[in-house]
């Protein structure tokens, strides 16, 4: 019995009440679905030092910002994830294609710039997936990144794979978000570093 309080904190870490109930962009995308995490973090960044490192996620892109040598281990990384912004990936768009791993790519399914990213994949080995992140205002410049996974199972087997791969998933989205968190902080803290000596000069 011990494993469904641990389950429950798994499928929710640090989210609020309200980031539990909130609704998202992309909830309507799979109403009828048969799990649901909703992970996040708070960010001392406004949403411009936050949003480029979204939009830049991928296999031979930005990377996931996660485990590094598990990712690559596993096939979803080529490279360790960016440490810096990269151009030529920051234009993305409805309907855009990015790749995680070698195998099949998330389409993007919404996109509000600073506000909404939704992935949308579907039959993914017996189940559909909508991956989305938002964020969302705090007090002052403080953001809330918040990551949410709806899975419906398709098969029998698809729901028990689902159940054995919840602690990884659990442990990637976690880190994953903590290293977008620490990106958009110290790009936030160059940029003010920058401002001032601009100012000062």
């Amino acid at each position: 019995m011990s494993w469904f309080p641990l389950r429950r904190w798994m499928t929710a870490w640090g989210a609020s009440p309200s980031d539990l109930s909130r609704v998202m962009a992309g909830d309507s995308l799979l109403s009828d679905w048969t799990f649901s995490g909703t992970f996040a973090v708070t960010i001392d960044a406004p949403p411009e030092d936050v949003w480029p490192w979204l939009v830049q996620i991928g296999y031979q892109r930005g990377g996931l910002y996660s485990y590094d040598w598990l990712d690559r281990l596993f096939g979803y990384l080529d490279r360790p994830s960016a440490t810096r912004l990269l151009p030529e990936f920051q234009s993305l768009a409805v309907g855009d294609r990015i790749p995680v791993g070698r195998g099949p790519s998330w389409p993007v399914a919404v996109l509000e710039p600073q506000r909404a990213l939704v992935l949308d994949m579907r039959n993914l080995g017996g189940f559909d997936w909508v991956w989305q992140f938002g964020l969302y205002p705090m007090d002052g410049k403080r953001k809330h990144l918040v990551s949410r996974s709806r899975v419906r199972t398709r098969t029998i087997g698809a729901r028990l794979g689902t159940y054995a791969i919840e602690p990884a998933g659990f442990i990637m989205t976690r880190r994953m978000l903590l290293g977008i968190k620490a990106r958009a902080e110290a790009l936030h803290a160059a940029r003010a570093g920058t401002d001032t000596a601009r100012h000062a000069a």
